[in-house]
């Protein structure tokens, strides 16, 4: 699989990359032995990201993917994970995870709490270092990420300690404004630059090309709609509107008088934006990511775009593969 530098560091991602979250137990509980069984799928299928964060599970996360990597070569895969929220302890369930371990994580943008973080997740994942530190979600902290927990991440990777430091975000206008306020190498950001939503086109991509900040693309199916666009589905982690999910509906239709799933011409429209250096694909089975990786090497013909775009269902301006 194709690999791709971030920014100007010598940290490398695989133009696929594993999303680790569903291995927290996101909505529905996760044998450890599948998550190691993902993991090691991905890996089969020449994935070498994986991206983490203690926020998913409260921890489990980094726990199974630490686990499940272990016996890897440490210089074979690349590590990112997110700093912004600590553990804390709390009993029952909480949030959108499924397994309750005696945490929860909560926002903390300071600096003690970053490097804390940062200790926190090495330990988790049974590494000495990360190679990419993401400030995570701090769309409405903007002020206290940066002088705290950019500061941090700037002076772990001056020390060597982390290879490449960016956002994880969902607001393409809290992104940019980050991005023109510091020196990121990358920003991962989520179900932004999709077949469904190409907000990220106007403002965003056109910052992180003239920065040299590499984008991580997440949420390609806008967390389920565009893998199946059934009434019920969700986008963005809620019930989607019945327009939004016509709209899908549409693009599919397209897609099927093409001979192509949805879920490839989802996957690859995204990857082909000059900006994207790696997508991420969510995965809690090995099934899944068998899915993915075939979707992403499936044949769509060029036809499909033009046919999209003639449609109105694709922005005119957005690259195609």
């Amino acid at each position: 699989m194709p690999v791709r530098r971030l920014g100007s560091t010598d940290v490398t991602v695989s133009a696929v990359g594993l999303g680790c979250a569903p291995l927290g137990g996101l909505f529905t509980p996760v044998d450890p032995a599948v998550a190691t069984a993902t993991v090691d799928a991905a890996w089969a299928g020449g994935i070498r990201h994986f991206d983490t964060a203690p926020h998913y599970g409260a921890g489990l996360s980094e726990l199974r993917l630490g686990n499940a990597l272990a016996p890897r070569d440490r210089g074979e895969y690349t590590l990112s994970t997110k700093l912004g929220r600590v553990l804390v302890d709390h009993e029952g369930a909480w949030d959108l995870w499924a397994e309750p371990n005696g945490k929860r994580a909560e926002f903390d943008f300071s600096y003690r709490a970053a490097y804390d973080s940062y200790l926190g997740s090495l330990e988790r994942l049974g590494v000495e270092c990360a190679d990419i530190g993401l400030i995570h979600d701090a769309d409405d902290h903007r002020d206290a990420a940066l002088e705290g927990t950019y500061r941090a991440l700037a002076e772990l990777k001056a020390g060597g300690r982390i290879g490449a430091i960016g956002i994880g975000m969902n607001s393409t206008g809290a992104a940019a404004d980050l991005i023109e306020r510091a020196a990121f190498d990358t920003a991962l950001i989520a179900g932004r630059y999709t077949l469904l939503d190409q907000s990220a086109l106007d403002r965003l991509y056109p910052l992180c090309l003239d920065r040299g900040v590499s984008v991580i693309a997440a949420g390609v199916f806008n967390s389920g709609i565009l893998a199946d666009p059934k009434p019920g589905a969700t986008f963005n982690y809620a019930q989607a509107d019945p327009r939004l999910v016509a709209k899908a509906q549409a693009i599919a239709a397209v897609c099927e008088r093409h001979g192509t799933p949805l879920r490839a011409a989802a996957l690859q429209f995204t990857a082909a934006h000059p900006a994207v250096a790696s997508i991420l694909v969510g995965a809690r089975t090995p099934e899944e990511v068998d899915d993915a990786l075939a979707m992403f090497a499936h044949p769509v013909p060029g036809a499909l775009w033009h046919d999209l775009k003639r449609a109105g269902l694709l922005a005119e301006e957005a690259p195609v593969p």
